[in-house]
């Protein structure tokens, strides 16, 4: 096979490898990149942001500078909103849970309040007081202790917090309906809600 490319590719075949060349003479320095846009007149690039902005600003492009000693107030964001409808479904699930709550905050507060008075002698003594004014000769008079025992407490206590869970999820599901109907004339009641920064 024979060569056919010239006398103009010799060189390539006896120079030196990429790795064997030595460094082009020129002055070493860092490397520059080119830019899409030429630097402003009068500025350099060690110190020349405010002889760019001047050149700017005489060539008809204001540029503004940001003002770092400027002092900064923290403002607070308010906003004026409108409570229009209450969905009567979600405000009687919300107070069903709630009365429910207050229901067996109930109970228990029953429950530790008449051990409390038990500890005390409370019903002892009056129940000996009252037994006392009410008795005769024939009867011991009025059992105190024995009618207000814990079980009857409690059970009275209970039957009092399930009335209460009816009342307080009707009234409440009834004060959605009506906060509706009058919310429609007047528009409904406005909050003011503010965020701190």
């Amino acid at each position: 096979m024979t060569d056919t490319r010239g006398p103009q590719y010799e060189g390539y075949a006896t120079g030196p490898l990429p790795g064997e060349r030595e460094p082009a003479s020129g002055q070493a320095g860092p490397y520059h990149p080119p830019q899409a846009y030429a630097s402003p007149a009068g500025g350099t690039q060690g110190g020349g942001t405010q002889g760019g902005a001047q050149g700017a600003t005489g060539g008809g492009q204001a540029t503004r500078l940001p003002r770092t000693g400027a002092r900064t107030t923290p403002r607070t964001r308010k906003a004026r909103l409108r409570v229009s409808k209450a969905d009567p479904w979600s405000v009687m699930k919300v107070s069903f849970l709630l009365s429910i709550a207050l229901g067996i905050c109930t109970v228990v507060a029953a429950a530790v309040l008449w051990m409390v008075m038990d500890a005390m002698g409370v019903f002892s003594t009056v129940g000996g007081t009252i037994s006392e004014a009410t008795g005769s000769n024939e009867s011991n008079g009025f059992d105190l202790q024995s009618f207000l025992s814990l079980p009857r407490v409690l059970i009275f206590t209970s039957v009092i917090a399930v009335i209460d869970v009816v009342l307080a999820t009707a009234l409440a599901t009834l004060g959605a309906f009506i906060y509706n109907l009058s919310a429609g004339f007047v528009g409904g009641v406005e909050l003011t809600l503010a965020e701190d920064e």
